[in-house]
């Protein structure tokens, strides 16, 4: 028949729409969720530390704790291990409901640290002109650790939303959908057309989040 001389990425191009839309919204809800969760946790393990604004060592020893714990967990074994949750929560584990618990909770803690080492990088004499100057902690919080390193935080973000492309392609691997299900699903079958236009579609994706990330970086730097 002529239809078996149509290379498998025509057959099924319909599907290519989908599965990119799927990827993007993981990437966007999840994204938005671990930052806005990362970036309290970096800023709660900067101002608790030895010498910080707050130094709480009870609460920088346990947050400090939990992320290298989350951390160092393979993100392949922390999906099952998140099974649990995400039935209390959605009441599923498949789909892009089942996949956004572990994703947010495998990209906190990476997205904290980057959080973190930009704060940390603001010179220590910024921090100490605006405790002379009598600014509250929150003050300086909000004007000095998260406006003075602006750029690294952009950097960080960018790093941490590539990252999160590549779980986003393994939870595909177990009912997510998205390119990540349709390069596996697919490629089993032997239809690497498919699986090699997946992986341009992702590096296509990947890449406009590094260009749109440089040029934050380059306008807000100063």
């Amino acid at each position: 028949m002529l239809i078996d001389f149509i290379p498998n990425v025509v057959k099924y191009a319909d599907q290519f729409p989908k599965a990119v839309l799927d990827t993007l919204l993981m990437l966007l809800y999840s994204g938005v969720i671990s930052l806005v969760i990362g970036l309290v946790f970096g800023v709660i393990v900067v101002v608790t530390r030895k010498g910080g604004i707050l130094e709480n060592k009870v609460v920088f020893f346990i947050l400090d704790k939990i992320i290298n714990l989350f951390r160092s967990i393979p993100f392949i074994i922390l999906i099952p291990m998140l099974f649990f949750l995400s039935r209390l929560i959605f009441n599923t584990t498949i789909g892009i409901s089942g996949a956004l618990v572990p994703l947010v909770v495998g990209t906190i803690p990476f997205m904290a640290r980057q959080m973190e080492s930009a704060m940390m990088e603001i010179d220590d004499g910024i921090v100490e002109a605006a405790i002379s100057m009598g600014m509250s902690p929150m003050q300086i919080i909000l004007h000095v650790y998260l406006r003075e390193n602006v750029p690294g935080m952009i950097r960080g973000i960018t790093i941490t939303l590539i990252a999160l492309i590549g779980q986003i392609a393994i939870v595909g691997a177990v009912g997510a959908g998205g390119l990540g299900d349709m390069a596996i699903r697919y490629g089993q079958r032997y239809m690497y057309d498919i699986t090699y236009t997946v992986v341009i579609l992702i590096l296509i994706i990947i890449s406009i989040i590094q260009s749109i990330g440089n040029k934050l970086v380059e306008k807000t730097t100063h």
